[in-house]
């Protein structure tokens, strides 16, 4: 099912409108204090992709390397011959969609959105350790649905070399579905993104990794578009209070928040205290728990088990 994509101002079309120099590689610098390590391997992406593409599929899903992916395509072939396709689903973290869209108007390149129905698949609601295998097959097969019925040729997605296969089950559904992945074959670091990103001012260059909401549910607990709806109203709560990029683990009844220490006196005083309490117990959950661990990207090792109450099962009021 194909949707229409956010509408955006033309205030924020004109604020994120491509420099003039995008599409023409000769004249294309980084900034002069930027790392410019990524220009050479950008030539190398930008001749996987003219060997194997003359129209690609750029799975954009808000991130900074999948916005670096859109604009390497979009280089490398032409905007024209680039569509960058976000995929809507109840997984999907607030604000993604929103910076996707803001990505494609800077690259230049039509945006569409899809939905993808992962929740539909047995394996992904079963969390089995494989989840991201199934969502990602899932993403792959609407996309390449998309691309087969619109004259595009393969689909490419934002893989990098910092990424390793055996903490992300869903490259090997990429890999199974021959996805083409130009930045990861010719190198290049989330340092490399992050400096080509800040040479074309992209505003997600700095933007935290942002996991599916499913990650937020440990291993071994059924995922459900309820849970889903819970974490991402709790982190909407989060937000509301100022506090950016944290995470609310869904563990039954209690809600375990894990932001930077930084955030946690913003946290705790009053009256966010209790407004953030209430928002959550008014979700649903019967705890709201701090994490004094803070948050951690990738999680620990806890994300992937359920908590175990050791009784007594009722408050005993002491």
């Amino acid at each position: 099912m194909y949707v229409d994509p956010p509408v955006v101002s033309s205030a924020v079309r004109r604020r994120f409108r491509r420099p003039s120099h995008w599409y023409n590689p000769d004249r294309m610098t980084a900034n002069e204090n930027s790392p410019d390590r990524w220009i050479e391997k950008e030539t190398r992406a930008a001749q996987l992709l003219r060997s194997r593409a003359g129209r690609v599929v750029a799975a954009l899903s808000g991130g900074v390397d999948s916005a670096v992916l859109t604009l390497v395509a979009a280089r490398a072939l032409g905007a024209e011959n680039v569509v960058a396709v976000t995929a809507r689903s109840a997984s999907l973290p607030a604000g993604d969609l929103e910076d996707a869209a803001r990505v494609a108007i800077a690259a230049g390149v039509r945006h569409e959105v899809v939905e993808t129905r992962e929740l539909d698949r047995p394996e992904y609601r079963a969390n089995a350790g494989d989840r991201c295998f199934h969502c990602r097959t899932e993403l792959f097969e609407v996309l390449e649905a998309y691309a087969l019925g619109h004259g595009y040729e393969t689909v490419a997605y934002g893989a990098i070399a910092d990424d390793r296969p055996e903490d992300r089950p869903g490259m090997a559904a990429a890999d199974a579905r021959g996805i083409l992945e130009p930045l990861r074959a010719a190198g290049w670091t989330k340092e490399d993104v992050r400096a080509a990103a800040a040479a074309f001012g992209l505003d997600v260059r700095d933007k935290p990794a942002s996991a599916c909401l499913a990650s937020r549910i440990p291993t071994g607990t059924p995922v459900s578009s309820e849970k889903l709806a819970q974490i991402a109203a709790a982190e909407a709560a989060l937000r509301s209070e100022g506090i950016v990029g944290g995470r609310v683990r869904h563990h039954g009844e209690i809600a375990r928040i894990e932001i930077s220490p930084g955030d946690w006196e913003r946290a705790v005083e009053e009256p966010a205290r209790s407004r953030i309490a209430a928002a959550l117990r008014g979700l649903g959950f019967r705890y709201v728990a701090l994490d004094l661990d803070g948050y951690r990207p990738g999680g620990r090792p806890v994300d992937r088990e359920p908590l175990v109450e050791i009784g007594p099962a009722r408050d005993s009021g002491q």
